[in-house]
């Protein structure tokens, strides 16, 4: 009889720690300092300071004197980039019906 009831005390010791072990029981001690609390300082709101506007551009009237040669320049320049861009795009689509995406 002996043997039984300290059987039962065991078995229901060891389901107790097993369970209290699971749960993640924490054991916290807090000590209060007296002393003086202070409350934290209200959001003070201030207005935006009013907005500034600069004056419009002043235009300048071109003249059309402009040189045949930079003309010309700027006119190869911007038919450079069309075509580098024209290739990007091309490869661009190329890949993508290679890959799928």
């Amino acid at each position: 009889m002996k043997r039984t009831i300290l059987g039962v005390v065991l078995g229901a010791a060891a389901l107790a720690a097993s369970s209290a072990a699971f749960a993640h029981v924490d054991v916290a001690l807090g000590v209060e300092v007296p002393g003086v609390a202070y409350a934290p300082a209200q959001p003070v709101y201030v207005a935006p300071p009013p907005a500034e506007y600069a004056p419009p551009p002043v235009a300048v009237a071109w003249r059309g004197d402009d040189d045949w040669r930079a003309r010309a320049w700027r006119e190869r320049e911007w038919r450079e980039h069309e075509r580098r861009e024209h290739q990007w795009r091309e490869r661009a689509s190329r890949d993508h019906d290679r890959w799928g995406y």
